[in-house]
This record gives C-alpha cells, structure tokens and sequence, in this order.
C-alpha cells in the first residue's frame, strides 16, 4: 500500500512555514508524499515556460530540482533557504517523498483545484489570525479551502 499525498500550502511567510513544521511534526510518516503547493498569484509579467503551465500547473518537481535556483527560477518561484531547510530534513530523517506543485493564478481557487488535481489526501494551510472583520472584508483563503475542500483540511496557526 502506497503513501498518502498530503499537500501543505506555502507562500514562503511565517505562516506556511509554521504549517509546514507542524505537517512535517505531526503528520508526515515515512513512506508519504510532501506536495508543496505554492500559488504564485502575479506571473503575469513572466514569459515563456510559465505560460505552458498556467492551467493545469507545473508537474510534481523533486525536492533536488526545486532546490536548485535556476530550476525554480524557470517555474518563476523563489523559495527561501528556510523553507528548503525544513523540506530536507522532512526528507533526510523522515522517509518522506518531497514533491512541489506551481500553480498560477487566484491563492484560494488554485488551491482547491489542486486537492483533485495531484490529487490530495489532505490538505495543510497556514493562518493569519485575521479578525473576523478583516477576513470578512478582505477574504480567506484558509476558510475557503475548509468550506469547499473535497479533502481533510488542517488550519495551522503561526503562533504555535
């Protein structure tokens, strides 16, 4: 029986990393696949190869190609050395199968189409701890993966 595909949702702030340290703590067991899915929401200047990904998203990059700049340079996403900290020691002392997923486009729309699209057997978010007024006035991506996700969905705080 193979592994299960868990997706954790990072943007490369504080909070997807809280996410993904705590799916890395909690939930990953050696044998399970990592997705890392980042939406990148302003290629809209970038040429060329992006543009062949811009519905259905970039293929299932390995954890080596997507640490390399000029590789994530071609899928126009940059992440950070900490991030790539925590993938690789997911990876090294884990046993699990670290994977990333561009997409382009809207954060909370792309992230739902992803549960279906890889697809996920859940999904990890992290949370601003907006108040209810500003998530009202400005949107939440995290309630609307929860409220409309074919999938378990885990909110992860930052303050943790």
């Amino acid at each position: 029986m193979g592994g299960r595909k868990i997706g954790v949702a990072v943007d490369f702030s504080s909070c997807s990393k809280a996410a993904l340290r705590w799916a890395s703590t909690n939930l990953t067991r050696s044998g399970d696949q990592l997705v890392l899915i980042h939406v990148n929401s302003s290629y809209h200047n970038e040429q060329g190869a992006v543009q062949l990904w811009e519905q259905s998203g970039s293929p299932l990059i390995p954890l080596a190609e997507f640490s390399d700049p000029h590789v994530a340079k071609t899928y126009a996403v940059s992440p950070d050395k900490e991030t790539l900290e925590i993938l690789n020691q997911m990876s090294n002392q884990r046993g699990v199968e670290v994977l990333a997923k561009i997409l382009y486009g809207d954060p909370a729309k792309k992230l739902y189409e992803a549960v279906d699209l890889v697809p996920l057997s859940c999904l990890v978010v992290g949370n601003r701890g907006l108040s209810t007024l500003k998530r009202a006035l400005m949107g939440s991506v995290s309630s609307y993966i929860v409220n409309n996700a074919t999938c378990p969905v885990t909110v992860v705080k930052e303050n943790i």
